[in-house]
């Protein structure tokens, strides 16, 4: 495995939520039930309590206890994060810890990440962050980077700008139109979800980058793409005179009980054609 960027702490700062002007509890869990759009009486049947309880709770008229809040944010599938912010608001402690990636506590963590993206070789996979920050990648991945220049290589890399950037991925995306509209839109779902300014910050950043020009064979901004035959939108990229075609893929822990593991993504991408399996793995050879 070939890490491309140092291994960062997870701090608030990183990947802070800007919670509602209305800090309470209550209105915090009503603005995500809305947000899940799950009546009072539907919450209350899946948290083995009752309507009017949890009409009292978010109205302020009833405080909730830690185990409550907890059970709650839960069948809301409230982020790790923001389970904690929800206890800091009803006067709790927070339940989660958030461990520093470089802590020796997380060693197996780290073990297990190299050992999934360096067995996914030849084909690119890579881990990042809540904000895109790239925390690690495999040797696929430094393969599509051929070429990208230095001033966007310098820790700490992110994803979404290495992509998007006029100067870095994006001039080689044939279908860049259909790709940057998929992240974009991918960007814009997790900020109604999390509400974090960071991320707000960064998508602000590179839905801004003009669309460079269409290298050859891409299909120009301004004209519709052709339909794409594949099962799932695939980004097409230039390498060395071939088109290559990936499907991302993306994973994430499994009811994880540390904030900094919850926000980890392993995305990882499947080649989309034969000529695509041919080539890489004759790169591997």
């Amino acid at each position: 495995m070939t890490t491309v960027a140092p291994v960062l702490a997870a701090t608030a700062a990183t990947a802070a939520s800007a919670a509602p002007v209305d800090k309470r509890v209550g209105p915090l869990l009503r603005a995500w039930r809305e947000r899940r759009r799950v009546s009072q009486l539907e919450l209350a049947l899946r948290a083995d309590s009752s309507a009017r309880h949890i009409s009292f709770i978010e109205t302020g008229r009833s405080r909730p206890s830690e185990e409550m809040v907890l059970r709650l944010a839960e069948h809301l599938d409230v982020p790790v994060r923001e389970r904690n912010a929800l206890l800091l608001a009803a006067g709790y402690a927070p339940h989660y810890p958030e461990t520093p990636l470089d802590d020796p506590a997380l060693d197996a963590l780290r073990a297990g990440m190299e050992r999934l993206i360096q067995g996914y070789e030849p084909y690119p996979a890579l881990v990042v962050d809540a904000t895109y920050t790239v925390v690690a990648a495999n040797r696929g991945i430094m393969m599509l980077l051929d070429g990208v220049p230095e001033s966007l290589l310098t820790p700490p890399l992110n994803a979404m700008r290495l992509t998007l950037h006029p100067e870095g991925l994006a001039p080689r995306i044939r279908n860049l139109r259909e790709w940057r509209g998929h992240l974009l839109a991918q960007m814009e779902r997790q900020i109604a979800l999390y509400r974090s300014e960071p991320l707000r910050a960064l998508y602000e950043e590179v839905a801004a980058y003009p669309m460079p020009e269409p290298g050859p064979g891409a299909t120009p901004a301004d004209e519709p793409a052709e339909p794409v035959p594949y099962f799932a939108l695939p980004m097409q990229i230039e390498h060395e005179g071939r088109t290559l075609s990936f499907i991302s893929s993306i994973s994430t822990f499994n009811t994880p009980m540390d904030v900094t593991v919850a926000e980890l993504a392993i995305e990882t991408f499947l080649p989309a054609d034969p000529a695509t399996v041919k080539y890489l793995h004759s790169l591997a050879t």
